[in-house]
């Protein structure tokens, strides 16, 4: 048996996708097994998960994201971009298409196909309030841990977001895992940490729970990140995001919209 795959990135957040459009490939019981195995870089095909895209019963697509840990994520903003452009490229989709996913459903306007794709993704609304996080307490959320002032959102999955005057002094990986787990966030949390870089841009690194490490970028990172800084009235309604894979434009007014690219890296199959 061989399994057909396609390795896609958005920003250098790299996704393996497997096309259950027509049947189902892996089964429900192995999926999360499937992610831990493959998503290994040295390995497996290396990814910072394993998209499986289906077909809906109410909207056009549906995606399921399983991480390196076996754990699934309600969303993905980088993802469902891979998922739309494979979409696309496959004859599923054309234009917009709406897509089913665990934090409710997603539009995807696709602007240009082919190797320069690009798409805007309307996006959850941005929820500050702790209980809609989740996190502990009530009210929205600021807390003070360990050396940093620490602000949340739930833009389709928590995260934390960090103001800072430069995101290149900070040690990602020895200061963020604390606040991923810390204890007011009971499904646990993203981690991005934020420097202000113009009037109305950001610059931001982000370290993602279920894949437990920084990622080049991260989707609904550079929305939360966004809306805080909009939130505080430290910046407009269409805020530039540059994350170390690349660029991203954060559109917040009358609800969050994200724009930015996929790229398929190659196509293969796997013996099984």
């Amino acid at each position: 048996m061989e399994i057909p795959f396609a390795k896609l990135h958005g920003n250098g957040n790299d996704f393996i996708v497997i096309d259950e459009y027509q049947k189902v490939v892996i089964p429900d019981e192995m999926k999360g097994q499937f992610a831990a195995i493959y998503c290994d870089r040295r390995f497996g095909i290396g990814a910072d998960g394993v998209i499986y895209l289906s077909k809906s019963a109410q909207y056009d697509l549906k995606m399921r994201l399983l991480q390196p840990d076996e754990s699934e994520a309600e969303m993905c903003g980088n993802g469902i971009r891979c998922l739309a452009k494979f979409a696309s490229d496959a004859g599923y989709v054309k234009g917009s298409c709406s897509i089913e996913t665990q934090a409710g459903p997603i539009i995807v306007t696709i602007e240009t196909g082919g190797e320069d794709f690009l798409a805007t993704v309307t996006m959850t609304d941005p929820l500050f309030e702790r209980k809609d996080i989740p996190a502990t307490g009530s009210g929205e959320y600021k807390e003070h841990i360990g050396d940093f002032d620490v602000y949340a959102v739930n833009t389709g999955v928590p995260h934390a977001v960090i103001l800072v005057d430069a995101v290149d002094a900070i040690d990602v990986a020895a200061v963020a895992p604390a606040i991923r787990r810390h204890a007011t966030f009971p499904n646990g949390a993203n981690v991005n940490f934020v420097e202000k870089s113009g009037e109305n841009s950001i610059r931001i690194r982000t370290f993602e729970r279920g894949v437990e490490d920084e990622t080049l970028s991260c989707g609904t990172g550079a929305t939360a990140s966004a809306a805080v800084m909009h939130h505080l009235g430290l910046a407009g309604d269409m805020i530039e995001v540059e994350t170390r894979g690349g660029p991203l434009t954060i559109h917040l007014k009358g609800g969050a919209k994200m724009q930015g690219p996929a790229t398929t890296v190659f196509t293969g199959v796997i013996p099984f």
